[in-house]
């Protein structure tokens, strides 16, 4: 009961809050796993006026699926002009909610990461959107998924030629950063990297996310980094008051169980949307 609470919560609608009408479409991302392929349906926003072609940023839901966080977060980048798939991994897979005592694994979050890759290869190949600005965002796991793809566990390759990599920026919202584990001792960072997160989180607490990044050997510089006072997880959960599931997996605590808290900050959120117009700008360019 306590689980199919927290998938509901996760599609409220902030009071006062009306979705802009942007173009929308539904569409469908393929994506290659155990030898088949896999369709992902996703939400496609557009600006509603664009001269030549515009960045675009590919959007990864957490553990209870899409919902009206990264629909709002899809509206808002249309808003500010850029192209936004909201991309939804877990109904072509059967899956609703994965926040439960079985916490996704190591190996299903690396198979997730390739959701990534395909979404940003599908928006790449559009007539309106410019291939060389791309970028992501993940939240919660879908944060820590994006880490798996933001940074490289290999500080000694050689750097990419400038211009290179079509990936221009790489948004992490209060992510699950014990993923990055298994990526070993010596980190390097892959692109302008934005950490945003809650002071008072205990789902994927800061201090995780600070021991990696001071594992990051190369791009350190590449790193942004922002915690919000007096906020938990989910701060941008509008109109949900904080509360506390003990019945959710915590890879932060010993054994990976169990509960956290999970709520609403709505001034952590307007910062948050602040932060986050700033670093696309100039990471992407406007």
């Amino acid at each position: 009961m306590r689980l199919r609470w927290l998938l509901l919560v996760m599609l409220w609608t902030a009071p006062g809050w009306v979705a802009p009408v942007w173009a929308q479409q539904n569409v469908r991302v393929p994506v290659e796993q155990g030898g088949r392929t896999v369709q992902l349906t996703a939400q496609l926003y557009k600006p509603a006026s664009t001269t030549g072609r515009v960045a675009a940023v590919a959007i990864f839901h957490g553990c209870g699926g899409p919902g009206q966080n990264t629909a709002r977060m899809a509206g808002l980048l249309a808003s500010w002009g850029y192209a936004a798939l909201d991309v939804d991994s877990f109904s072509a897979r059967g899956l609703k909610d994965v926040c439960g005592r079985n916490w996704p694994t190591q190996a299903q979050a690396e198979a997730r990461a390739r959701d990534i890759d395909a979404a940003l290869a599908w928006l790449g190949a559009q007539s309106f959107v410019d291939p060389r600005r791309l970028a992501y965002m993940g939240y919660s796991y879908g944060g820590g998924v994006a880490l798996l793809r933001a940074l490289s566990g290999k500080p000694d390759e050689a750097t990419p030629a400038p211009g290179s990599s079509t990936v221009r920026a790489a948004v992490l919202v209060y992510p699950d950063c014990a993923l990055a584990d298994a990526l070993g001792l010596k980190l390097a960072v892959r692109q302008p990297t934005l950490f945003a997160m809650g002071a008072l989180d205990d789902w994927t607490p800061p201090a995780q996310c600070r021991a990696v990044i001071d594992r990051v050997t190369k791009g350190r510089d590449l790193i942004e980094t922002r915690i919000y006072e007096g906020a938990h997880h989910s701060f941008d959960a509008l109109g949900l008051p904080v509360r506390y599931l003990d019945g959710v997996g915590n890879r932060s605590k010993l054994g990976g169980c169990c509960g956290a808290h999970y709520g609403a900050n709505e001034l952590a959120w307007k910062a948050f949307v602040v932060d986050v117009q700033a670093f696309l700008a100039k990471a992407l360019g406007r």
